[in-house]
């Protein structure tokens, strides 16, 4: 007998951020991956083995009680408070109130599942169980992401207004200051025979951090640096193929879909040396500290050829680490887990 799975989100609802990427991603991993074992519902309100939240919508929190009386409440933690600090600018009481909530919304799942494993302490030190929190990475499907043919890269600079033939280095996501979009800026000034793209926009309109500084530098940004604004998901493996890098100068990330996205497409990548990669990306990218430290990784990358197969090989090690089989395998080994552990009290209810 088949066991159900309802999953619910409304990421959806705003264009442009991760969220709707990793839930996307997730979902039509399991739909071809275990419908031999689940069945798998999208926002239906039906009695389920499990309930699996993706966003942390009010609704969902007050279907709680019912979830959990019908099998397992699990909830997909995509932001804790302090990444929403950096992210979104909230009257003082707003921004109590939600990370109250936040919180609450956590603690009352039966489990929870983290993206980064360096988030499983913070959860802790808010007084979540560690025993309900599991690791499972993000995923992105070579279906939707994958290497063009290089000679695409001419067409697609000029479709974009690029130089066809200048060294080009792309970043996406939110416009946020979280995201170190002045950095990007700042190397796009001290690097101006290099050529730069930022495809992302304001999601959260007006309460995006650092949203009134941004749009006054949107104004007037670097002749070579272009932000397209948010591109539909359908045409981003054409941003990434454009590119000869992937530059995310981040300052706090849980999982950037983007990174899995530009290592699908062989693209070297070059982050922040923040804690929160070390232990999910190892070396499959490179790193600095500040915009010295970023300007001279994409001079070196840019002038040579070794080492830019090197990095290039590099990405691709992480995709192939992160492949489909095995983030697969750990979903399936949860999921199971799960309706294992609750067939006594599904039992006693007659299902």
């Amino acid at each position: 007998m088949k066991h159900s799975i309802n999953v619910f989100s409304r990421a959806f609802t705003v264009k442009g951020q991760g969220v709707a990427s990793a839930h996307d991603e997730q979902v039509g991993l399991i739909r071809e991956g275990l419908a031999d074992k689940f069945t798998i519902r999208e926002n239906v309100w039906k009695p389920a083995d499990i309930t699996h939240y993706h966003t942390v919508n009010f609704r969902y929190y007050l279907s709680q009680p019912f979830a959990k009386h019908h099998g397992v409440a699990v909830g997909y933690v995509h932001f804790l408070p302090e990444t929403m600090d950096e992210s979104l600018k909230l009257p003082f009481i707003a921004k109590k109130v939600f990370y109250k909530y936040l919180i609450s919304f956590y603690k009352r799942m039966d489990r929870l599942v983290v993206v980064n494993p360096y988030f499983i302490d913070r959860l802790v030190a808010y007084g979540v169980d560690r025993e309900k929190i599991t690791y499972i990475p993000n995923f992105v499907d070579v279906k939707d992401f994958y290497p063009l043919d290089p000679d695409c890269k001419p067409r697609l600079r000029k479709k974009y207004g690029l130089d066809p033939h200048r060294f080009t280095v792309m970043c996406a996501g939110q416009l946020q200051r979280r995201k170190g979009v002045f950095d990007f800026v700042e190397c796009a000034k001290r690097l101006p025979d290099i050529q730069f793209i930022w495809a992302g926009g304001f999601s959260f309109g007006h309460m995006t951090d650092g949203y009134e500084e941004i749009s006054r530098m949107l104004e007037h940004p670097p002749k070579n640096c272009v932000f397209p604004g948010i591109i539909d998901r359908g045409e981003m493996n054409e941003i990434y193929n454009l590119a000869d890098m992937l530059f995310l100068p981040s300052y706090d990330e849980l999982f950037p879909m983007i990174i899995l996205e530009a290592m699908n497409c062989r693209l070297p990548v070059l982050l922040r040396d923040i804690e929160l990669y070390r232990n999910i990306l190892f070396d499959f990218y490179r790193k600095a500290s500040d915009v010295d430290g970023f300007v001279e990784e994409i001079i070196r990358l840019r002038d040579n050829p070794e080492l830019y197969r090197q990095a290039a090989d590099s990405s691709w090690a992480g995709h192939q680490f992160y492949n489909k089989e095995h983030v697969l395998s750990l979903w399936d080994s949860f999921y199971s887990g799960l309706v294992k552990k609750s067939e006594p009290k599904n039992t006693r209810r007659g299902r």
